[in-house]
């Protein structure tokens, strides 16, 4: 009983309960190693406790080869977690050593004590919880499930780098190459792209064969001329680290059918091609942006937006992580808006004046989910007096053309307001620069509000120039006092508290009949506890995700912050957008973002309130450091 009564959490136990538990117990002795459970195969008949020798545990993946191992040795427990979350199933595969020895304790008597004595189940459930904080933990404790077509094997752009594919040499010429030895070049090396070279690894431009045939052909230009007339430029150049679906969303974004791959030292040393990324699957989210970009009418836009959810649901279901799915939301969006300013634009004939159309709040960190509604707002040049007028009137004309046909496609109106059809967000270069310097420099709840809402901005569609300027004006009124606008900008944050009741329950709302949770209120702490870490330290990454990376790579965040911030976040990012989906696809109803507890899984429940244990104590860090108060 010594020994048992010293081992977490039976020391949580009363003495006389340690007293009946040791009746339960049942010695066993393992004289040579063996496969003890196997991961989510092996059903426990009990908890284990070592008192001799070793358990070795790890997790089998695809490839079959160990990961994560750990050792637990004399005083650890083995099996509390696998009974109470995962359906008696071993969370893990075990391999007992030679010469160990252990308690064995029924699970009859270990569910027993569960329900008599919360702490000591508490102990397991919390030590899960965390566990799950981990990503890769997490991933194994989530298996992925099949589906059976469409969409399901597109995972393959998510988990392949450009390093597992061979790119093509780079052919190419000098700028004073005539037109015609260019076009010889590349039906002697049988490629459609030449670039331009004036040095080692000097790459100017390139021509296809579009070019030639638009730029040269249509025109009639003299095939004598050198080819720097009809180059095209600048190039678009990925590393070669990164994953096959941002490459492709790279290419998309920049229009570009061509991708220069550098290595980590920035030298040059291959090229690939949309075609060839996307020819290995005739089923993927970048087919479907693609089919997007062709739409040609309303009508389509509307019905490629509708068959989003059943995308979204098989990539996640796939085990593709959020993030990435929140990516392609983004890359479908913003496809489905730059076509309807586009076609706007050549019904109503050429923009007055330079533009910038940007989206704003969740849409600008590219954190969209199925329920969303419209956010942007339209920044243009200031323009002589006699002018803005008609310009200011074009442009109201525009917002309004554009938000109308967003809305019928699927992008709901802002019952904020926060939207360029709103005449107050649509405004001259000068104006919002005023805003943002107000914002800042006359700090009141209101215009906090409004600034969180258009700091998260980016560019969609126009002058990029546009926003870098207003991040530079930010950048600068900044250096100026700035304490009482940082001390709004924290009692923000701080409106919402994690639903978590006293003793560490989950508190709910009503909804119709059932008590639930808004999801999305719950991770809103998360977004905005980042922003205001990101704006302290002029950090002017728009994404969630991408700012905690910078935090952790300039050492405002430790290592353990920062990891378990963006599991947090994107774990509840998955819920949400699963739930959205699932309500879309299988009942043909509106997405939402409240959950029931009751129909989430033990190891939901367990991994959201170790979540929101997660957001208190960053809500604290947030009161002490900007507040300068605990209440």
């Amino acid at each position: 009983m010594e020994s048992v009564s010293a081992v977490k959490p039976f020391d949580l136990l009363p003495g006389g309960e340690l007293s009946e538990l040791v009746k339960e117990l049942q010695v066993k002795k393992f004289e040579s190693e063996l496969v003890l459970y196997y991961q989510h195969y092996s059903k426990l008949k009990g908890v284990d406790i070592l008192i001799k020798g070793e358990y070795e545990e790890f997790f089998y993946d695809q490839e079959n080869e160990k990961k994560r191992i750990e050792y637990s040795r004399p005083g650890s427990v083995y099996g509390g977690i696998s009974l109470l979350v995962n359906k008696k199933r071993s969370i893990r595969t075990v391999i007992v050593k030679p010469g160990t020895e252990i308690y064995h304790l029924p699970k009859s008597y270990f569910k027993l004590l569960c329900e008599k004595y919360s702490d000591f189940s508490d102990y397991f459930t919390h030590v899960f919880g965390k566990k799950m904080l981990d990503e890769e933990y997490a991933s194994f404790i989530l298996p992925s499930q099949a589906q059976e077509k469409d969409y399901t094997t597109s995972d393959i752009f998510f988990s392949r780098s450009l390093q597992e594919i061979r790119p093509r040499p780079m052919i190419a010429c000098s700028p004073d190459t005539p037109v015609h030895e260019a076009a010889d070049m590349m039906t002697q090396h049988r490629v459609s792209c030449l670039f331009v070279k004036t040095g080692e690894n000097n790459y100017t431009g390139y021509i296809t064969d579009i070019t030639l045939r638009e730029r040269v052909v249509a025109r009639k230009m003299a095939l004598e001329l050198p080819v720097s007339t009809v180059m095209e430029g600048p190039i678009v150049s990925i590393e070669q680290d990164k994953f096959v679906y941002e490459a492709i969303l790279l290419m998309f974004k920049s229009k570009s059918r061509y991708l220069a791959i550098k290595d980590a030292q920035g030298k040059y040393i291959g090229v690939t091609s949309r075609n060839k990324l996307i020819s290995d699957q005739a089923y993927s989210p970048f087919v479907f942006i693609q089919s997007v970009k062709l739409a040609s009418g309303i009508k389509e836009l509307a019905d490629r937006w509708h068959q989003v959810p059943n995308i979204v649901y098989q990539l996640l279901s796939r085990g593709v992580r959020s993030e990435h799915v929140n990516q392609v939301i983004t890359a479908v969006s913003d496809s489905i808006t730059i076509k309807i300013l586009e076609n706007a634009l050549q019904e109503m004939g050429p923009p007055p004046a330079k533009f910038t159309f940007m989206a704003l709040g969740s849409e600008g960190r590219k954190e969209q989910t199925l329920k969303t509604d419209q956010d942007n707002a339209i920044i243009y040049e200031d323009r002589p007096g006699e002018e803005q007028k008609a310009v200011r009137s074009y442009f109201l004309a525009l917002a309004e053309k554009v938000s109308e046909k967003l809305d019928f496609v699927g992008f709901s109106f802002c019952t904020g307001g926060f939207m360029a059809k709103n005449p107050k967000w649509c405004q001259p270069l000068s104006v919002w620069k005023e805003n943002y310097n107000r914002w800042i420099s006359h700090p009141a709840p209101e215009s906090v509000m409004n600034f969180s809402t258009f700091f998260d901005c980016r560019l969609v569609y126009g002058e990029r120039a546009y926003i870098d300027q207003l991040r530079g004006g930010i950048r600068e009124t900044l250096e100026g006092p700035s304490e009482l606008f940082f001390y709004h900008l924290g009692k923000n944050a701080l409106q919402y508290e994690p639903p978590l009741t006293f003793f560490k329950g989950f508190r709910t709302i009503s909804k119709g009949d059932k008590n639930v949770l808004d999801i999305k209120k719950a991770m809103t702490p998360i977004v905005d506890l980042v922003r205001v870490y990101a704006l302290k330290h002029k950090i002017f990454k728009t994404n969630t995700g991408e700012r905690l990376a910078e935090l952790y790579e300039q050492d405002i965040l430790s290592k353990v912050e920062y990891y378990e911030l963006m599991q947090a976040y994107y774990y509840l990012m998955g819920v949400r957008l699963k739930r959205q989906a699932k309500d879309i696809t299988r009942s043909q109803g509106h997405p939402h973002n409240y959950i029931d507890p009751g129909d989430l899984t033990k190891i939901e429940r367990v991994t959201l309130k170790e979540i929101f244990k997660v957001i208190e104590k960053f809500q604290l860090k947030i009161k002490i450091e900007f507040t300068g108060s605990l209440k």
